[in-house]
């Protein structure tokens, strides 16, 4: 049974203040990371404390850098079942795991942290990963 959304309000409202668009719809997901130019970074949000005290202040912190995704998308596991189930089928080789982070360019995983990359880590340690993830794959190209 999906979360009350009084429940999860606050937990969405971290990622949007981040500059993540929520997709609620396995249409939406589709849409994001097949429809989207560049890398699109695609974060499983969910409840647990290691999102709440790792995952999302290390994404925070990892989106200050000057290299990053050209999107940030996010959906909740245990409220947008659809969006969620749809987002973890482009993470080809992986189990389901919540929170995790993907980047993704053309619907291809780039990408991939999953929770027991997170529950072990500060906020500060996640977020050094993720950077050089996007200097790796988010690095503006010449023209």
């Amino acid at each position: 049974m999906p979360y009350p959304e009084y429940l999860i309000a606050p937990m969405r409202g971290e990622m949007t203040d981040m500059g993540a668009r929520e997709l609620r719809t396995a249409a939406a997901v589709d849409d994001v990371v097949k429809n989207s130019h560049g890398v699109v970074m695609l974060v499983v949000n969910s409840v647990c404390g290691c999102a709440a005290g790792k995952a999302r202040p290390g994404l925070a912190l990892a989106l200050q850098h000057p290299n990053k995704p050209d999107v940030v998308a996010t959906v909740f596991a245990g409220a947008d079942v659809e969006a969620t189930d749809r987002a973890r089928q482009y993470f080809t080789g992986y189990g389901p795991s919540s929170p995790s982070i993907a980047l993704l360019r053309d619907g291809r995983l780039l990408y991939m942290m999953e929770r027991s990359q997170i529950e072990n880590r500060n906020a500060e340690m996640i977020a050094d990963e993720l950077t050089r993830a996007f200097d790796t794959y988010c690095k503006p190209t010449m023209a």
